[in-house]
Order: C-alpha cells, then structure tokens, then sequence
C-alpha cells in the first residue's frame, strides 16, 4: 500500500546498497553506462552528486525497508527536471508504481517543479510503458542515440507536467517525505 510509503534522503549508509542494486544484472543493461561500476567510481559520483544543491539522490522505503532509487536533476522550484530510477532487484511486484508514484508525488508538491523529464532505451519496453502508466507523454525519440553493445539504441524522451499528474483517489496525500 502507498500509505506505507515514504521518500529520504540517499544517506552515505545506504552507499554499499545502492551500488549492489546499480551493478546487477537486471538494472544495469538498462542503463546508458552498463559496465560493472567500482566502489571507488561510486564514491567519486555520490562525493560530486551531494554537493550539487540542485539534485535529490532519495531512497524510497516501504514499512521502512527500502524498495528503490531516484534522483532528480536540476531541481529548483517551477523548474524542469531529469529524473532517474530503479527498483530495488529483489523488490515485490508492484514496487516499481510505488516508487514512481511515491517520487512523483514528491516532485511535484514538496519540490514544486513544473516539469519531470524522463528517458528510456528502445530495448527498455518496461521502462517506456512505466513512464506511460504514470502520465507522462512521449515527447520525442533521439534516433541512435547510445551505443550499446556494439548497437545504436534510441533513446526515447518522456515528460509529464505538474497539472498532469494525479494520484489515484485512495493515494493522495499518502506519501510521507522526510527530506
């Protein structure tokens, strides 16, 4: 239930988790970097990433057991940004909608923004209709794009507003942000 549900900071805690989740299998050959990432490469990124005070690293828990990863970029209020996910790989089905719908919520009535952008691989058919189940419109497609394993992938380019965005009836008001 969505009720359960809450959002956090990413804290350096949470770092030997978060890099586990990132290099598995599953969530890493969806991503725009898919090889194996080190610890020293995800100290390095998590050492820039909370210095920049225009991005939100989060962890999303579900009866304070966390279920995901997203950030959001160039975070300020009324503004457009980029957001990034996964779910944790061993989560329960359905903790992908939590996430998102716990995220997005997040977004839009504790950041304020106007606008969240999102990409997904033309191989990451679960990512794309992610993206259309929460709201967002496609927007455009970056032809070969990326170079994946030896083959062009486009990218494809959602966007959801924040008039757009509606929690279901019996989720509004349900998420709880601890940032």
């Amino acid at each position: 239930m969505l009720e359960l549900c809450t959002i956090r900071p990413v804290s350096y805690e949470d770092l030997p988790m978060l890099l586990e989740w990132r290099n598995h299998p599953d969530i890493r050959r969806f991503m725009l970097t898919q090889h194996e990432i080190s610890l020293e490469e995800h100290l390095n990124w998590y050492s820039s990433a909370i210095k920049d005070t225009t991005r939100r690293l989060s962890i999303v828990e579900e009866s304070h057991q966390p279920i995901g990863y997203v950030q959001f970029n160039s975070v300020t209020e009324g503004g457009i940004s980029h957001w990034g996910f996964y779910a944790s790989p061993n989560a329960s089905k359905g903790s992908g909608k939590k996430l998102g719908s716990v995220a997005l919520n997040f977004a839009f009535s504790e950041l304020k923004l106007h606008k969240v952008c999102g990409q997904a691989i033309e191989n990451n058919l679960v990512s794309q209709n992610f993206h259309k189940r929460l709201g967002f419109k496609q927007e455009g497609v970056l032809r070969d794009q990326h170079l994946l394993n030896g083959k062009y992938q486009s990218l494809f380019c959602y966007g959801l507003l924040a008039h757009e965005w509606q929690l279901p009836d019996n989720q509004k008001d349900s998420h709880h942000a601890k940032h």
